[in-house]
């Protein structure tokens, strides 16, 4: 009879962030003292760290195994440990009141899990765990069985596309790379996601960073490279971490470094930590940060497969691309291409955030419908108001509306209505936002993170924000939205790279399918969704008021009267539009309209 008791808990960063860390000492505290009286405990209990379930908003997550049973635990902290080891662990007895419920199985049971197969189930420091789930055996039949010719081609037919943005085949890439006469070939893991909301890189290198480096082995030995680096902001200490960790493990196993696998193919994998520019997200500028230069992205043609890296012939995939790899030569091309759809094969990591029940990480096949996404994995609009719309691809991408809920989420689809599937973001938006303040606010983010090389992206931008702001704050006027459709083309058709070509597509696709907000906000000086405080107008419902005097509190102009326990008033010709006083008042008597 099985007797072993397995207990796993969420370390990814939002679980070590909800207290993952606590509640493993928690265990490893209730186990040495259950242990010294109890033998089942002591000798057949494992206790290990896991990365991110997906599911992040209810972390800390923790699931107990008692012969082969699993449970899966909920909101756990420190203090509920206690009863956790005592009732189920040696009671056998779970405690139902704080497991997951149908939401949570709805929410997984939904996904097709390539990528995030095995994170929440391996331990992301433990090259053990890896190599039990087949880890590193794909780079060993890439090695040993197969010509770099035969790698390439098994991955063209495939169907994979790079995950990172435009969607350029994978094998075609590394093609063009190998073609090249060369002494010296590179290839580089991109690893730093930068989109507002994104955290889809970062969750797999620190949930199983060894299949990163797995991908990274098959793709050096495809094109002929010797030296690999990853590219990670430093702004993600845990994956550096255990990114570290695993390039040690995988040097002293013999799976990095010389005669890999008994062949006659080296590689040494570097990790190169970025500042946090958005911009070292687009490859030519990335290659220039690795060279100690500063962060900016070169005209292309030559294209970095055919000169990059110290102009030597260069491959640059990004972190989902690669943790593809391993599975798609443990399985075969063919078993990858029958997922998905015509043109878009295989799954999609997606960052799922904004006004939805369920946030958190999540991997659909390619095509699944956007209604498919928000209402069933997703559990659809949080307080039950209405899908407005949803941003994909990050701030560069567009604003996609209700009317387009059954667009089937794969590259050609979301180019069709003027996004971008980008690295995988995917913010949901209800009735309570602002289009126009939406489309500002990922302005502000470009127009920041704007390198300045190119004047269309440098001044562009800036003129773009400087519209959109006056706008909101009720100074547009007539001929401003073409003026805005107009500017945004130009900026798009003339800036030199990807970043600065897509920076405008949150205003054009919201012009294209919220034009009427735009027309309220500059001929009507007023917000539909009551977001823009300077085209507001607060007021207090006098039979709702109690006189508890918070609001007159809260303002700082002094623009609201009233005696203790009476209605009270707000002098419009003094109030500055800031909303304290709607935050402050707990009867919801103060209005805005």
């Amino acid at each position: 009879m099985n007797s072993e008791i397995v207990v796993s808990v969420c370390m990814g960063t939002g679980g070590i962030a909800a207290g993952g860390d606590m509640v493993m000492q928690a265990f490893e505290k209730e186990f040495e003292e259950a242990g010294v009286s109890n033998a089942i405990v002591k000798e057949h209990t494992r206790l290990h760290k896991v990365g991110c379930r997906g599911f992040c908003a209810r972390d800390v997550l923790v699931d107990i195994s008692v012969g082969g049973i699993i449970s899966t635990y909920q909101y756990i902290q420190a203090d509920m440990v206690n009863r956790l080891v005592k009732d189920h662990c040696i009671g056998k007895r779970p405690v139902t009141e704080w497991m997951v419920g149908d939401d949570y199985h709805n929410f997984h049971d939904s996904q097709t899990k390539i990528v995030l197969h095995d994170l929440g189930k391996i331990d992301p420091e433990s090259i053990d765990e890896y190599i039990r789930v087949d880890g590193y055996k794909a780079a060993e039949k890439a090695l040993t069985t197969l010509s770099p010719a035969e790698v390439i081609d098994t991955v063209k037919r495939s169907g994979l596309r790079g995950r990172g943005g435009g969607g350029f085949p994978t094998g075609v890439k590394w093609g063009f790379c190998a073609a090249n006469e060369s002494d010296q070939y590179y290839i580089i893991c991109n690893a730093d996601e930068g989109d507002p909301g994104a955290f889809m890189d970062r969750s797999v290198v620190e949930g199983n960073p060894h299949a990163v480096l797995e991908g990274m082995i098959i793709g050096a030995y495809a094109i002929g490279a010797s030296i690999g680096y990853v590219y990670i902001r430093a702004e993600y200490p845990l994956a550096v971490e255990r990114l570290h960790m695993a390039i040690k493990d995988a040097n002293e196993r013999g799976f990095l470094g010389k005669n890999l696998f008994g062949s006659d193919f080296n590689l040494k994998i570097k990790v190169k930590l970025g500042a946090g520019a958005f911009v070292c997200g687009e490859e030519t500028a990335l290659i220039a940060s690795i060279e100690g230069e500063r962060g900016m992205p070169r005209a292309k043609p030559p294209f970095p497969a055919n000169k990059g890296l110290w102009s030597k012939p260069t491959i640059i995939n990004n972190v989902e691309t690669l943790a593809n790899l391993p599975h798609i030569l443990n399985k075969g091309a063919e078993w990858f291409a029958a997922i998905g759809s015509e043109k878009s094969k295989g799954t999609k990591v997606i960052a799922l955030t904004g006004k939805i029940r369920n946030t958190g990480l999540i991997e659909i096949p390619m095509g699944m419908p956007l209604k498919d996404i928000i209402f069933d994995i997703g559990g659809g609009i949080e307080g039950d108001k209405l899908f407005k719309a949803v941003q994909t691809g990050g701030p560069s991408g567009g604003c996609i509306p209700q009317q387009h809920i059954d667009l089937p989420v794969h590259y050609e689809g979301l180019a069709s209505v003027g996004s971008m599937m980008g690295s995988g973001g995917m913010v949901v938006l209800d009735e309570t936002d602002c289009m126009v303040n939406i489309s500002k606010f990922f302005l502000e983010f470009t127009q920041s993170e704007s390198c300045g090389k190119c004047v269309p992206c440098r001044l562009g931008t800036k003129r773009l924000l400087e519209i959109l702001t006056r706008i909101t704050e009720g100074e547009g006027k007539e001929g401003d939205i073409e003026l805005l459709q107009e500017l945004a083309e130009d900026v798009r058709d003339s800036s030199l790279c990807g970043l600065g070509m897509s920076a405008p597509n949150p205003v054009l696709s919201t012009i294209k399918y919220f034009r009427h907000e735009y027309e309220a906000h500059i001929k009507q000086k007023k917000c539909p969704a009551k977001v823009c405080s300077k085209l507001l107008t607060f007021f207090i419902r006098e039979d709702m008021c109690v006189g508890c005097g918070m609001c007159v509190r809260a303002c700082s102009v002094n623009a609201i009267t009233g005696e203790k326990k009476q209605p009270h008033k707000i002098n419009n010709t003094l109030c500055i539009q800031c909303g304290s006083c709607f935050d402050a008042c707990k009867f919801s008597a103060v209005l805005k309209e």
